[in-house]
């Protein structure tokens, strides 16, 4: 790729001097050489001095059998610069996991500092044209009171 047609500020934020792409992906090596895409750096939360990926996090939810969806996001904290919060979208609308039961699941398999301080349900989530969950859409929502806890 030499760039973004006609957008040069972008491609400079994307195209390393060294003429590197970087797609903003974390990814993991293994032993045999592989890769394996874990994230998106431009989703990691900062809670404190801690890094957490929402990717580790949703995961875990939807293995829970009453969750059909979730999106981690990083809400802004006055404190701690972002707190977890979780947006689930229940499988039965009339059989809901209780935010405790969601909760001592994910502490089950996680730390303390990993697990969603607030959670929200949703009926549906903002995607993009290709599907994907638009985090920063959820948390432009979540800043003008559209979610309620």
């Amino acid at each position: 790729m030499h760039g973004y047609f006609e957008m040069p500020a972008e491609t400079g934020e994307t195209i390393d001097a060294d003429g590197w792409l970087h797609t903003g992906d974390l990814v993991s090596l293994d032993d045999r050489g592989y890769v394996t895409i874990t994230g998106r750096l431009k989703d990691m939360i900062i809670r404190g001095s801690e890094n957490i990926y929402p990717r580790e996090i949703e995961e875990l939810l939807f293995t829970h059998p009453k969750v059909v969806d979730a999106a981690v996001c990083g809400l802004p904290d006055d404190k701690w610069g972002e707190q977890i919060g979780a947006f689930i979208r229940d499988a039965d609308p009339d059989d809901l996991a209780s935010d405790a039961e969601l909760y001592a699941y994910l502490r089950a398999q996680l730390s303390s500092q990993k697990t969603p301080r607030f959670w929200y349900r949703v009926s549906e989530f903002p995607l993009t044209g290709s599907g994907k969950i638009r985090k920063l859409a959820i948390v432009e929502a979540w800043e003008k009171g559209w979610y309620d806890q």
